[in-house]
C-alpha cells in the first residue's frame, strides 16, 4: 500500500524528535539489564552491592517489564477501537478535514490504516479519523 502522504505528494515526515526529552524514558528492559550487569561487573569486590539494593533493582526491572506489557495492551486496545470506529463509518456521510487541511464532505467508501492511524476514503479525498468533526446516517 502506498503511503498516504505520497498520494498527495506532501513534504514527507514532519514529526520532530524529542531531543531535549528525558533519555531514561526510552530505556527498555534489555538496556536496563545491560546497565545492571555492567554495574555488577565493575563493582568493588571488597565492597559489593548489598542484597537490599539488588532486590530493589530486580523490583525495578519487574516494574519496567510490567509497564511495557500494560502499555502494549493499551495500544492494542486503542487500535482495535479505532478500527471498529472507522469501519462503522463506511457508508455514512462525514464532514472533516482532509490530509491537505481542506474540508471534506461525503460518503466513506473504504478505510485504510497506516502507521496505526485509520484513514477514511471519501471519493478521492482522504480523511484521518481524528479529523472527522461531523457525520450523518444515510439509512433514513
Amino acid at each position: 500500500m502506498s503511503s498516504i502522504s505520497n498520494l498527495y505528494n506532501t513534504a514527507g515526515n514532519t514529526s520532530t524528535s524529542n531531543a531535549g526529552g528525558d533519555r531514561f524514558q526510552d530505556l527498555d528492559t534489555q538496556a536496563f539489564l545491560k546497565m545492571m550487569i555492567a554495574e555488577l561487573q565493575n563493582q568493588d569486590p571488597l565492597n559489593p552491592m548489598d542484597n537490599a539494593k539488588m532486590l530493589e533493582q530486580i523490583s525495578q526491572i519487574r516494574s519496567i517489564t510490567s509497564n511495557d506489557a500494560l502499555t502494549g495492551s493499551i495500544e492494542s486496545l486503542q487500535m482495535g477501537q479505532s478500527m471498529a470506529t472507522a469501519a462503522s463509518l463506511i457508508g455514512k456521510t462525514i464532514i472533516g478535514q482532509d490530509v491537505l487541511g481542506e474540508e471534506a464532505v461525503g460518503v466513506v467508501e473504504k478505510v485504510a490504516f497506516e502507521d496505526g492511524k485509520p484513514y477514511l476514503y471519501v471519493g478521492q479525498t482522504i480523511v484521518e479519523l481524528s479529523k472527522v468533526y461531523g457525520m450523518a446516517d444515510n439509512s433514513k
